[in-house]
């Protein structure tokens, strides 16, 4: 597998990975935090043991072939999920891609801490719920939501939002009886949002645009990355968001 501007290991398609026992253990512990007079995290609360998550850990964590899930959605753009298996520098990469791009674009890193914009709640429930499915990946809602779920970045959720993490946990195998608990602790856990600084330019622009906080419909990820004028309103289009600003004349 190939990715334009990710050339640091051999990828290989990871799609086939979800079914096995172990993974979404693997996936979202890192993700939930242990607090001193709380239950401890466990595999248990995805429906896996102790044993079928080591076992995955040998073949996400192998150095010799990085597992990579695609997420595709519209208008060619991918999520994509990649265990980079460098010896001495493993970590998790979260990466944008479209075909006509000259290169991906860094959406967040965790290797222990997590580094990048992340996505708010609209844009991962936007994405996982649409799907494209003329181009290889994974399809599932369920399992697009929680392969995305550790980039959430976001202040508030909407009422849904443990529901449908709820509806989801469940569907991969998770306890019926302690999905929600689970669903509400990796919530809980989420990452501020994303911001712009006051009073900075727009990547777009090249103007001072001075709020800070992006409005209801818009997406705060665009203004993180590099993107062309033409890029950015094609993928605000496939987030469902409102475009940038236009430069003021």
């Amino acid at each position: 597998m190939l990715i334009k501007g990710y050339d640091y290991g051999p990828l290989v398609a990871g799609e086939r990975l979800l079914q096995c026992a172990g993974f979404w253990s693997s996936h979202l512990l890192a993700m939930c935090r242990f607090t001193p007079g709380e239950t401890r995290p466990a595999p248990e609360w995805f429906g896996d043991d102790g044993a079928d998550t080591d076992a995955l850990a040998e073949v996400l964590l192998d150095d010799q072939a990085w597992p990579a899930f695609r997420i595709p959605f519209k208008g060619g753009h991918s999520a994509v999920v990649v265990y980079r298996n460098l010896i001495g520098d493993f970590g998790v990469d979260y990466l944008l891609t479209q075909p006509v791009w000259p290169r991906k674009e860094d959406l967040s890193s965790y290797d222990g801490d997590w580094y990048g914009p992340g996505l708010s709640w609209r844009d991962i429930a936007h994405i996982a719920e649409a799907p494209n499915p003329t181009e290889p990946g994974v399809h599932d809602t369920a399992a697009r939501l929680l392969l995305l779920l550790p980039l959430l970045a976001d202040d508030e959720l909407p009422p849904e939002a443990p529901a449908w993490v709820n509806a989801a946990l469940t569907v991969i195998g998770a306890p019926e009886d302690s999905a929600q608990d689970t669903a509400d602790h990796l919530l809980r856990n989420r990452r501020p949002a994303a911001r712009r600084r006051g009073g900075v330019d727009s990547p777009l622009s090249g103007l001072s645009h001075q709020h800070t906080e992006p409005s209801s419909d818009e997406s705060a990820v665009l203004w993180a990355l590099n993107l062309t004028r033409t890029q950015s309103n094609a993928l605000a289009e496939a987030l469902g968001s409102r475009p940038l600003p236009a430069p003021a004349s």
